[in-house]
């Protein structure tokens, strides 16, 4: 597909190669302290850290989930906004505050205070399991769009070589200067491609030939016979995957994966902790909520479009009778729906912008990933497995440390979305259903021990781990192709990711209250003296 591309468009990419050499030259000023390295000084404004928490909770599967989102259903999806609000409420009542009293540098040394170290390694541990499989699932989605754009096809190995390229070009463009390089760098990207989905938005609405009205009719009225696409809250109770965005699951099962993102997952909370203080922090997570909503409804509405573009023949042939072009017609996967259109029926110049605006995305979704992990692989684990043996480590030697373990996440980030590829495409379920899935397998527990940890007095190592343990094999449990193993078919069921997530992190919430309470040793409150201590260097 790649021979495509006019004198202009390659124009264009050269345009915005010089860009991301520039700010990476201006933004990548070495960072001399852990504090920089990870929190930014604790100087980040507000305005920045929430398009940073857009970019990254959004990036590369908004923009091909939410055409995707838009082609196959409905506007249900907006309905899950909902939930984000309930969840940033909870977060700046009982959780960011703590965070910025204790002055941590991951949310899971807050576990720390309460429980000892052996919680904080344990609640590492299971985020960045969990977190390799969410990255690993955009870095998939973003490698899709690249594949596309380079081969034609999604075809195993287009996908993954695709999946190296991106990896490697993110490496080298966050490795050296930290979470600030990260934060800026997604501003970049994340106004890159919101102008790519305006431009792509405006050139649909310009090629369908039918005026408003009649575009918002066959929206209400699909061919198939389907409910309308333009239904906003879907009230009916429906526990199978097709129902995740009904409101129903949104009010529980989504409010706890927003909690859970918001306030207990190291990739979007270490953006709000680089805020001078928790209000600020507060004010660009509501802010980051708020910009979402017409960002991710631009990119639905180009679903709709799509729709209308390819499978309402009868509005489209008006062109034809004009004696312009023939109706187009859609052939591949509903998961390439965008990137076919971006290649196939975008004219030179525009066609440029929108590749950009979806390379833009999959950095944004990479560089996100490697950041977070890396924090919580050095300050929560390597640091504490060096005190334990009586090493202190420098500054110098923890930056350096932060860099080796980025090269190794984007190793591992690289081989989960490899995984991906073959993941989504047994399952074939739509891709913005897929990101969020597969994050509930660490959010289970890390939601039963936090809710023990902040509303009750009990709590032990050992139910701790459990708990983690146990929220994390119940939603591999209860995937298809899992039960298969342990299962007669005629048990077989289907339950949406969102009731999963409600049903294990209640069963994690139980197993973490049946502990005793317990007060950290004299040696875990040493140990966490001791990082406080190395902490304030920074």
């Amino acid at each position: 597909m790649i021979d495509q591309f006019s004198l202009i468009d390659w124009l264009i990419f050269a345009a915005y190669a010089l860009i991301l050499i520039v700010s990476g030259y201006i933004y990548n000023r070495r960072a001399a302290t852990a504090n920089d390295y990870f929190l930014g000084g604790k100087s980040m404004p507000m305005w920045v850290v929430a398009i940073s928490v857009l970019a990254t909770s959004q990036s590369a599967a908004t923009f091909l989930g939410g055409p995707d989102q838009g082609y196959r259903g409905d506007l249900s999806y907006l309905a899950t906004n909902i939930a984000g609000f309930i969840a940033a409420f909870f977060v700046a009542a009982f959780l960011m505050p703590k965070f910025y009293q204790h002055k941590v540098y991951t949310v899971y040394e807050l576990l720390a205070q309460r429980f000892g170290d052996s919680a904080k390694y344990q609640a590492g541990l299971v985020y960045l399991m969990g977190r390799l499989f969410a990255s690993g699932a955009r870095l998939y989605m973003a490698a899709i769009a690249i594949a596309m754009i380079l081969f034609g096809d999604i075809e195993a190995s287009s996908v993954i070589i695709s999946i190296i390229l991106i990896a490697t070009i993110g490496l080298l463009y966050t490795a050296y200067g930290g979470i600030k390089t990260v934060i800026y760098s997604d501003v970049i990207q994340c106004l890159v491609y919101v102008s790519a989905a305006l431009l792509v938005l405006g050139y649909l609405l310009y090629s369908i030939p039918a005026d408003l009205s009649s575009i918002i009719a066959a929206l209400e009225s699909p061919v198939d016979g389907s409910a309308s696409k333009l239904t906003f809250i879907n009230f009916s109770l429906d526990f199978s995957p097709s129902g995740v965005f009904g409101f129903w699951s949104i009010i529980t099962g989504f409010v706890l994966l927003n909690i859970a993102a918001f306030g207990m997952d190291q990739d979007v909370t270490q953006r709000m902790l680089t805020c001078k203080d928790s209000k600020q922090a507060t004010k660009a997570l509501t802010s980051s909520i708020i910009m979402g909503i017409p960002v991710v409804l631009i990119f639905v509405i180009i679903g709709m479009l799509l729709y209308v573009y390819y499978q309402r023949p009868d509005l489209m042939s008006a062109a034809v009778a004009n004696g312009e072009a023939p109706t187009p017609e859609f052939v591949g996967q509903t998961v390439t729906i965008f990137m076919y259109y971006v290649l196939t029926d975008l004219p030179n110049g525009i066609k440029a912008i929108v590749t950009i605006g979806i390379i833009a995305a999959a950095l944004s979704t990479l560089n996100s990933g490697l950041n977070s992990m890396s924090s919580v692989a050095v300050q929560d684990i390597y640091r504490g497995l060096m005190q334990r043996k009586g090493k202190h480590l420098s500054e110098e030697q923890m930056v350096y440390a932060g860099r080796i373990s980025m090269i190794i996440v984007a190793l591992c980030l690289s081989a989960m979305a490899a995984l991906c590829f073959y993941w989504q495409q047994h399952s074939d379920m739509p891709l913005l259903a897929f990101a969020l899935s597969v994050m509930i397998f660490s959010y289970s527990g890390l939601l039963g021990v936090y809710f023990t940890a902040l509303f009750s007095e009990r709590g032990s190592p050992t139910s701790i781990l459990f708990a983690l343990i146990i929220g994390f094999l119940i939603p591999v449990l209860m995937q298809p192709y899992i039960m298969t193993i342990y299962l007669p078919e005629q048990y077989h069921f289907s339950l949406g990711f969102s009731w999963q997530l409600l049903i294990a992190s209640t069963v994690a919430t139980c197993i973490c209250l049946l502990g005793n309470k317990r007060i950290p040793s004299d040696a875990d409150s040493a140990k966490s003296t001791s990082s406080k201590k190395d902490a304030s260097h920074a």
